[in-house]
């Protein structure tokens, strides 16, 4: 938590900057799972009353980074196995049927969105490897959100081209739910040729309208993800 800074925005609201910074700390893994969070020192630490940091809990208490434990008050929801199973399942129904949709509906325009966030994907990936080589891991919080966005970004543009705005709208509920995930995935460097050969694959079967092979692709791409990560949960409940 020693580096945890609020950078104030004049167009929101105090509690969603608050919201905003503790949950980027959350995802960083400044602040860590298990940690209680303290409304006292966590106010005193951003310059902030308690009133804007308890408000900021609850809205992640909704996103499942933070639980309330009964006698003890707030804490960093642990990533749990069930967890990413149980998120992540729904995450591959919602885009069997996104990219089922998208194969039949996506205009030129949309495919060509989606090439550019192809090639944006991979050349954030390229330059992560690169800082990781040559810097360690100073850098790699930064460029794991970075490189977080810009996978968020594809499947955003897919997610667009199904033209159903309910189906977006569940997918945007689950979104941050899924992030947490996402952003553990994505620091696991071993799996970076994996994820751009998968994503280039999804882009070829939808514009070639494959819907049997779109479907196949985007459950073995959430798969992968599920197996990874579930590793490294394990590793850290074993070390």
């Amino acid at each position: 938590m020693d580096e945890l800074n609020v950078t104030m925005d004049e167009y929101l609201p105090l509690r969603d900057v608050v919201f905003h910074t503790l949950r980027k700390a959350i995802l960083k893994g400044e602040l860590k799972p298990g940690e209680r969070l303290m409304e006292v020192k966590l106010a005193n630490k951003l310059g902030v009353s308690r009133t804007p940091i308890r408000e900021a809990i609850r809205m992640l208490e909704l996103e499942g980074l933070v639980e309330m434990v009964p006698r003890k008050g707030a804490s960093v929801a642990k990533i749990t196995k069930r967890d990413l199973e149980d998120v992540l399942e729904v995450r591959c129904a919602l885009e069997q049927l996104a990219v089922e949709l998208a194969c039949t509906r996506i205009t030129p325009e949309e495919l060509t969105e989606l090439k550019i966030a192809l090639r944006e994907f991979a050349s954030c990936i390229h330059t992560y490897q690169a800082h990781i080589q040559n810097q360690g891991v100073s850098t790699q919080d930064t460029d794991v959100m970075e490189l977080a966005q810009k996978d968020v970004e594809f499947h955003d543009i897919i997610f667009a081209a199904t033209g159903n705005r309910r189906l977006i709208q569940l997918i945007n509920n689950l979104s941050e739910q899924m992030y947490r995930y996402r952003v553990e995935y994505l620091k696991d460097v071993s799996t970076h040729t994996q994820l751009i050969a998968e994503h280039e694959a999804i882009v070829k079967n939808i514009e070639d309208h494959n819907i049997t092979a779109a479907k196949e692709n985007i459950t073995n791409h959430i798969y992968n993800q599920v197996r990874t990560v579930s590793q490294h949960i394990e590793y850290g409940q074993s070390s």
